[in-house]
């Protein structure tokens, strides 16, 4: 309990660190996401080739060769930005792959009729994803969407790696000080327990009242 109670501010800034990083991210990821799933259902083939590079690129990318990519190279062609953005570039990213592929199996789960008729009446490709096909796929992927986004959180623990101030990061400056490993790492996985059972929570909540009926 010392370790908690003496190192109270280091914990909170590393806890902050994190949440500023998943909330940051969870709003570019299905941003992204969403782009590239209308890509990839899209009828131009431009932009269905570009949806698939993307999503390829990215889901077979490890993580932290992606920090490599953003955080070290980006610098490199006169990008400079502050760590943290450049964390939530990465993080964001590479998650949109995977919010992708769950929105685009929710299209697939909506009848092919349903767009048909849309376009039957006269209505865009784009008024039919927006206003008829994804409001009716998004009840179909609100649990894949939110376990995304709960492993968007821990994968957030790799900034630390790239000194960006996040809650893992936060042992080895206990690990300097002569405190405990274990006792250390059980009140960090404590904060990532707060972190992804809220989200969880919210999740829970938006799928009670949207989600597919069971």
């Amino acid at each position: 309990m010392d370790v908690l109670t003496q190192n109270f501010s280091l914990y909170g800034r590393g806890f902050l660190g994190t949440v500023e990083l998943t909330v940051s991210s969870s709003l570019l990821a299905p941003a992204l996401g969403f782009l590239m799933a209308s890509f990839r259902v899209s009828p131009v083939g431009p932009l269905r080739a570009l949806g698939t590079v993307w999503v390829t690129v990215l889901r077979n990318t490890p993580l932290t060769l992606l920090f490599f990519a953003v955080l070290l190279g980006l610098p490199r062609f006169g990008l400079v930005l502050p760590f943290t953005l450049f964390a939530v570039l990465a993080l964001g990213c590479y998650t949109s792959a995977f919010i992708c592929e769950a929105l685009r199996s929710g299209i697939n789960t909506v009848p092919r009729g349903q767009g048909e008729a849309a376009r039957s009446l006269g209505m865009s490709f784009g008024r039919t994803l927006r206003h008829v096909v994804l409001p009716q796929a998004f009840r179909a992927v609100i649990p894949p969407v939110g376990s995304t986004l709960i492993a968007l959180a821990k994968n957030s623990a790799i900034a630390g790696a790239f000194s960006v101030t996040e809650l893992l990061g936060t042992y080895k400056t206990l690990n300097e000080l002569g405190y405990g490993i274990i006792w250390t790492f059980v009140w960090i996985a404590l904060g990532y327990l707060v972190i992804t059972l809220t989200i969880s929570a919210l999740f829970n909540v938006l799928e009670q009242r949207w989600g597919v009926a069971r």
